[in-house]
């Protein structure tokens, strides 16, 4: 009796604990899916998580393309963000590894292939670079520029193509708090979950801007009582979009401007800020459903890096940057993650996705794919410069997952040919924002371990 009577005691001091308030409810199976918290912890943390690492780091993953000029294409943007946090830096086009810029899917050019390095040149790319490409190698890489997938597409292609593109490093321009909030930041936000989730706009949100202070809670239950009422296919869509939010809350949270003087800048883990954007208390009850969306999209990215195991294992696909030896390594490393996520015991499970009706379905998808297809196109509104990057990585590295899912068929009927017309492929663009997103997911995810923790202590 004096057990059961301690455990209580602690249950209610737990849960009355900001650790309580914002973790209590992050546990046990997850709606729509057979997997729970605690597997999605140790699976991540112990397994995938210290093998990205390396993998993201390498040269192959850490360039992204991107024209950051082009204009918001559905409102007049202000103004851009002034604070100095926001800057990016794109690459010179002597940081760019010579393989990159100079492969066929990135406007291959035979004469710049041909051109021989001068030992000063070779010196500034820190040893001398194999740019030469087979036969064999030219034909598959230039497959990827012939296949025209536009319909399978989630995301715009535009930054890959225009002359106003530029190479960013993504390891110097490091997701973290920059500082821009507010309306304009609100803004985008409202714009994707009113506009792009199939929502009705009698159907409010918990949670609005505009009706922060006065939310209610009949108005969470009626947008609670609609999303339970929609089919399994838009659900998924809103928690895909709304864990994505969170994963972004997350990472501000966790790099987040702690320290700023003269002689340092000291970035680190926020805790307030964690709080303010997943407490129980302070978010009305919303904050432990974002983090539950979370591990939904960990699984969902997953899945895909799962299905899409037979397209990176073909022999002609390679990371290629010139590097033979260090592209042939991290190639080895990037089927071991796709192993290992394969081997996933709990996956979800996407045959439950558009089971009805042949046409309905179909016409389901496109309706999502189209959606999607516009949220991609909102990141060109983003005010600050790096969040703008770091918005387009995850939200192609999404769209690319969801194409993989959508593509089951064409991945099975993969030719074992070279000389036969594939029936799936990834421009580079997308394999890169693929692998770059799950880190984004990963790396949340290990984070919540570090503010469990620091939450822990406070108690």
């Amino acid at each position: 009796m004096e057990s059961v009577v301690f455990l209580l005691l602690f249950l209610l001091q737990v849960s009355g604990s900001a650790h309580g308030r914002c973790f209590c409810q992050v546990t046990g199976e997850l709606d729509d899916c057979t997997c729970d918290v605690e597997t999605i912890n140790s699976f991540n943390n112990e397994q995938i998580f210290p093998r990205l690492l390396p993998l993201l780091d390498s040269h192959y993953f850490r360039f992204y393309k991107v024209n950051l000029n082009k204009p918001c294409p559905f409102w007049t943007a202000d103004s851009h963000c002034g604070l100095r946090d926001c800057a990016v830096k794109p690459c010179s086009p002597n940081e760019v590894p010579e393989g990159i810029r100079s492969a066929p899917h990135n406007k291959y050019s035979a004469e710049a292939n041909k051109q021989p390095l001068t030992e000063c040149e070779k010196e500034k790319h820190l040893g001398a670079v194999d740019v030469s490409l087979s036969e064999k190698t030219k034909e598959a890489l230039l497959d990827w520029r012939k296949h025209d997938d536009k319909a399978e597409r989630f995301c715009v292609i535009d930054d890959e193509e225009s002359p106003d593109s530029q190479y960013v490093d993504l390891l110097l321009n490091p997701e973290r708090y920059t500082g821009y909030k507010g309306p304009e930041a609100w803004q985008i936000w409202n714009s994707i979950y009113e506009e792009n989730c199939f929502k009705p706009f009698t159907v409010k949100r918990p949670l609005m801007p505009s009706s922060f202070q006065s939310s209610s809670g009949s108005e969470a239950r009626t947008f609670y009582s609609w999303l339970e009422g929609q089919c399994v296919e838009k659900r998924a869509f809103y928690r895909l979009i709304s864990g994505l939010h969170a994963s972004i809350n997350v990472h501000l949270s966790a790099r987040y401007l702690l320290d700023d003087t003269w002689f340092q800048r000291k970035w680190g883990h926020n805790v307030s800020e964690f709080r303010q954007r997943f407490d129980s208390d302070l978010t009305a009850g919303e904050g432990p459903k974002r983090l539950r969306n979370l591990y939904f999209l960990y699984l969902i990215e997953l899945r895909a890096l799962a299905k899409v195991l037979p397209f990176f294992s073909q022999p002609s696909f390679q990371l290629y940057t010139g590097r033979p030896e260090e592209d042939q390594k991290y190639k080895e490393l990037l089927l071991e993650i796709l192993n290992l996520a394969k081997s996933f015991p709990l996956h979800f499970d996407e045959t439950s996705l558009f089971a009805g009706d042949e046409k309905e379905a179909a016409q389901l998808k496109e309706d999502i794919r189209l959606a999607f297809l516009n949220i991609s196109r909102i990141m060109d509104c983003v005010g600050c410069f790096k969040c703008r990057v770091w918005g387009k990585v995850q939200t192609q590295g999404l769209g690319t997952a969801l194409k993989i899912l959508f593509s089951e068929r064409q991945i099975e009927a993969l030719p074992q040919s070279t000389e036969q017309r594939p029936s799936f492929q990834l421009n580079r663009q997308e394999v890169v924002s693929l692998l770059n997103a799950f880190g984004r997911i990963s790396t949340s995810i290990r984070e919540l371990k570090t503010f469990r923790s620091l939450l822990a202590e406070e108690r």
